[in-house]
Parts: C-alpha cells; sequence; structure tokens
C-alpha cells in the first residue's frame, strides 16, 4: 500500500481545520462495496501506521480470504521544525502523513466472509485505530 501520494500540486499543506473535521460526513453512511463495514464515530486524524496496523490485522483475522476495500488514504502531510531551530527561515520538513477522518465516515468494508468472521476481524481493527468505531451493514 502507498504511503503518501506520487505527485502534488504544492508540496506542503496546512493543517486540515477543525471546522472540517467535526463536520458530519454525507456522502456515505452505508458501506456500498462490502456487506460490512467499519465506521468512525469520532472526527480525527490517521498516520499511515494506525491504517496499515488495522489492516494486518482484519488480514491476519480473516485468513487473507475474502475482499477488503479501504476507503482511506493519506493525502495530507504535516510539517515540523527541528527542536533547536531559530524563528524564521521556512516551513518545516515533512513530519508524517495524515488523513483525516469525518464523524460517520466507512473506513473499512469487508465482503466475502461469514457474518462471526467478518465483525470479529472488524472489532480486532478497530482497536488498532484513535478514533471510536462501530460495526455497520449493509441495508437493502
Amino acid at each position: 500500500m502507498k504511503q503518501s501520494p506520487s505527485n502534488l500540486v504544492f508540496k506542503k499543506f496546512h493543517k486540515p481545520k477543525a471546522s472540517f473535521l467535526f463536520l458530519r460526513d454525507h456522502k456515505t453512511f452505508f458501506p456500498f462495496r462490502g456487506f460490512l463495514g467499519l465506521k468512525s464515530l469520532q472526527a480525527g486524524r490517521l498516520t499511515f501506521k494506525h491504517i496499515e496496523a488495522a489492516r494486518r490485522t482484519i488480514r491476519r483475522t480473516s485468513k487473507k480470504t475474502g475482499f477488503l476495500w479501504i476507503n482511506l488514504f493519506t493525502n495530507f502531510s504535516l510539517s515540523k521544525k527541528a527542536v533547536g531551530s531559530r524563528m524564521g527561515s521556512g516551513k518545516g520538513a515533512h513530519a508524517s502523513w495524515i488523513v483525516p477522518v469525518r464523524q460517520g465516515q466507512i473506513l473499512y468494508e469487508l465482503s466475502g466472509l461469514t457474518q462471526n468472521l467478518a465483525i470479529k476481524a472488524l472489532t480486532s481493527a478497530g482497536t488498532k485505530l484513535p478514533v471510536k468505531t462501530s460495526i455497520i451493514r449493509l441495508v437493502y
């Protein structure tokens, strides 16, 4: 899985505003590719390590069967200056890549598994993330 975007228009970004984070996500209420999804109940920021740890947990629990869709990609870079540097002289170097997550956003989707195994996989993946999550089923 790619950790950062290949080509960018601007190399460094402003931090995502808190007002952006605390808006409710209106695009995806239910999973549209899988039959079960992991939904965020809080707004927050996820790094690549969070996303990868949850992905590994899902794949390990499901024994590499079924289909997994990840609806996240780290596309914002946070910059940080060195501790002993003086004021001025520009913006700092890239520190980490993050993805801002809104409340109600579907993070992961699963299909092709039994329901008990999929629930177990998504529950264990939700413990790896710094936001509160819940499992949501596709409603016909």
